[in-house]
């Protein structure tokens, strides 16, 4: 009873790990010579040039708007700080 365990453990073993190789598919024909492509065809064209300076304006948009809270939130804190000087300076007097 073990002996047909062994076997039919064997067989499974050895079919499970050849079926990546009935599943391949087959190399595609290749051809006998070289064939240029033909003048004026068709082909998938995307314009670049717009989709760069689109990217760059955004980039350029999204620092200034950055840099522009920035100077804000810093004029406020610049303001808090001197209306800190001015109530400390008048209660150490």
């Amino acid at each position: 009873m073990q002996f047909i365990r062994a076997i039919v453990f064997s067989a499974a073993s050895v079919a499970l790990a050849a079926a990546p190789i009935f599943a391949a598919q087959p190399p595609p024909t290749a051809q006998g010579e070289y064939v240029p492509a033909t003048p004026g065809t068709a082909t998938e064209q995307l314009p670049a040039a717009p989709l760069v300076l689109a990217a760059y304006a955004f980039v350029w948009v999204a620092t200034m708007v950055y840099v522009w809270t920035i100077w804000r939130r810093l004029g406020k804190v610049e303001d808090d700080l001197n209306a800190l000087e001015r109530k400390s300076a008048r209660t150490t007097r």
